[in-house]
């Protein structure tokens, strides 16, 4: 794996411990209730903590994350983390020093654990010690080497402690600029999926408070729950941009999409402007205009990076366990100072981003989804499991998937070759985006959903079925059978599948196989696959009117074909006038051997483009004929 993929694996196993830090704001801000006054004196106690045990265990919960996300979920390698953070803390507590671990030891453990994973999972050793070989011996490395590194922190404890406090003084002698440029760059990572190498370094290691017990917490977000009036700098501005800067961007888009489409356009970016709003997650909008128009996004670092320095300058601090959104907005509103004034400023900021990002959008003639071939987005959760098989097949098929992760908006994956991957049909099945980073890995954005892809795609894998996945016979307008002009194919009498209404005068192969039939009047022709499906392509209703006129089969019966391998040429003018309609089923007609069907959206395919349709065969004594 080269450096970029460790960055996006390392970036992601960041993301994993702080899914917990929620939980901790709820309860510090429960515990500012009066409880007292309805009879639970010890309540408000309880609760602070329950909030503060999950920041005091921090470190832990970041090298279980670090190591489980680097090896891919190895349980012995989160066992092995946890084992090495205990007796780091337990060496350095026997120490002199008033010593606590930080989340920077935590990364670095669980760092370490994982590449000991990778490196002795499979070590062997004589029969007669064996036990300890294989990853048995993984935990065993790390305590050692967690020893090892106590007792050296020991020796060098106060330098460390010193130099972090001095580092986190540096840092705020830049004041509004280095908040500006910290923003800024951490905008612009997102678009590779490594913004929380930047956030994690602010967030939870520089700067340091000492608390009214007497520990020292480090970092903007661990200092703001522990009441540091001067915390929440680097968090503040945040809430601006995804709380009305991201939606206003999604109301430019929907306001400047096509009438026809507009009213799918707004479902679709309604619900991701209310998850931007709600919960910070902005990925979905971002990747809407990112490709399409990478100077807008720029001036969107930029602009995000200046509201940072606004608001920092007006003294006003405000912290998140998760992300800049309404719902921690509130819930961390009675620990942070003049944190109201984010409401009336994000109004301005939000108008501002309306006005520049419509009147963008309409001059420069960005395409942006609902106005041309843009970035697609998609609402379809219940879709997820029949998408999934295309989503699998687009990525180049279970053979090419190296290792598979999700974080909350992207799939992570390492792939033998990303030269598999077809880009039009991820767009096409919902991603917003696809982001190659070198080496085999790549990042497809499918928003909130990614997980559930990821567990969908996982159970495809492992499933042992038999599966046949079709792609795009032609440049055009994907349909269902039910809008084609004729009784006989949208009643479904020949067979089930789906139509075409083309663009182009040519029909591929949709699937491997062996052509077993082509009319004499070379307007339709039959396949067949190994697996038996019999497949009818079928160019226009009523076509066969023209006797052949307009149309050259380049293949012959008895031939094999590739998928995406032409089949025939038509002249469009031609066959439009003479016939009923262009559109071009493609079905089954022995479709009685299939068990299940998926679709993918019906929308602007191109030619031989991938995941357009799968079917599960049903399960029979007999194999299908040979092709």
């Amino acid at each position: 794996m080269n450096i970029m993929g460790h960055l996006q694996q390392l970036g992601r196993s960041l993301m994993l411990p702080t899914i917990v830090l929620p939980g901790a704001a709820i309860f510090l801000s429960l515990s500012a209730l009066p409880w007292a006054s309805i009879g639970l004196p010890d309540m408000q106690t309880h609760l602070q903590v329950a909030g503060h045990a999950l920041f005091a265990y921090l470190p832990y919960l970041f090298a279980f994350g670090v190591a489980m996300g680097m090896t891919s979920n190895a349980l012995t390698a989160g066992l092995a983390a946890i084992a090495g953070m205990f007796i780091y803390t337990s060496v350095i507590n026997a120490s002199h020093y008033e010593l606590e671990p930080t989340v920077l030891t935590g990364v670095l453990i669980g760092l370490v654990t994982s590449i000991f994973n990778e490196r002795f999972k499979s070590i062997k050793f004589p029969e007669y010690i064996q036990f300890f070989g294989g990853p048995r011996f993984i935990p065993l490395a790390v305590s050692v080497f967690s020893t090892l590194l106590a007792i050296v922190m020991v020796q060098i404890a106060p330098y460390i402690h010193n130099g972090l406090m001095e580092l986190g003084e540096v840092i705020e002698s830049g004041g509004g600029f280095g908040v500006f440029l910290f923003g800024f760059v951490l905008r612009i990572l997102v678009v590779f999926g490594l913004h929380h190498l930047v956030s994690h370094v602010f967030w939870f290691q520089v700067g340091g408070y000492t608390s009214g017990d007497g520990s020292v917490v480090f970092g903007d977000l661990p200092r703001f729950f522990a009441g540091d009036p001067t915390a929440g700098g680097y968090m503040a501005g945040l809430y601006p941009t995804m709380m009305f800067a991201l939606p206003a961007i999604a109301f430019a888009i929907i306001h400047e999409a096509r009438e026809d489409l507009k009213p799918k356009i707004k479902k679709t970016f309604m619900i991701a402007a209310l998850s931007s709003f709600l919960t910070g997650v902005t990925e979905p909008i971002e990747f809407a205009f990112l490709f399409v128009a990478p100077y807008l996004f720029v001036i969107h670092a930029l602009l995000s990076g200046a509201m940072m320095w606004f608001t920092y300058e007006l003294g006003i601090r405000h912290g998140f366990s998760f992300s800049a959104g309404a719902i921690d907005f509130l819930i961390n509103e009675h620990l942070a100072t003049r944190g109201w004034l984010l409401i009336p400023i994000g109004l301005v900021f939000g108008l501002l981003y309306y006005v520049l990002f419509r009147w963008a959008i309409h001059r420069f003639q960005i395409p942006t989804p609902g106005r041309e071939e843009g970035s697609q987005l998609d609402e379809w959760a219940g879709d997820i499991p029949y998408r999934a098989p295309l989503i699998l097949q687009a990525i180049g098929g279970k053979e090419n998937i190296v290792q598979m992760e999700a974080c909350i908006t992207r799939l992570r994956l390492k792939v033998g070759s990303d030269k598999l991957i077809d880009i039009n049909a991820l767009r096409h099945l919902g991603a917003a985006g696809v982001i190659r980073l070198g080496g085999g890995n790549v990042q497809i954005v499918f928003g909130t959903y990614s997980e559930l892809i990821r567990e969908e795609m996982d159970k495809a894998i492992r499933r042992d079925i038999s599966r046949v996945l079709f792609s795009a016979p032609m440049q055009g307008r994907m349909m269902p059978l039910s809008e084609v002009p004729d009784p006989i194919f949208s009643g479904k009498l020949v067979g089930d599948g789906v139509a075409f209404m083309p663009d182009k005068g040519e029909l591929v192969s949709p699937v491997t196989g062996k052509v077993i039939h082509i009319y004499p009047t070379k307007h339709a022709i039959g396949i067949r696959t190994a697996e038996g499906l019999e497949v009818l392509l079928h160019i226009g209703i009523d076509s066969s009117q023209l006797k052949g006129q307009g149309f050259e089969a380049v293949v012959e019966e008895g031939d094999q074909v590739k998928s995406g391998q032409l089949l025939i040429t038509f002249d469009m003018q031609k066959v439009r006038k003479g016939s009923k309609s262009l559109a071009t089923p493609m079905v089954i007609t022995n479709s009685d051997l299939v068990s299940s069907w998926s679709f993918a959206p019906f929308k602007g395919v191109k030619k031989g483009q991938a995941s357009v349709m799968s079917v599960v065969l049903k399960e029979r004594s007999g194999g299908g004929e040979t092709a």
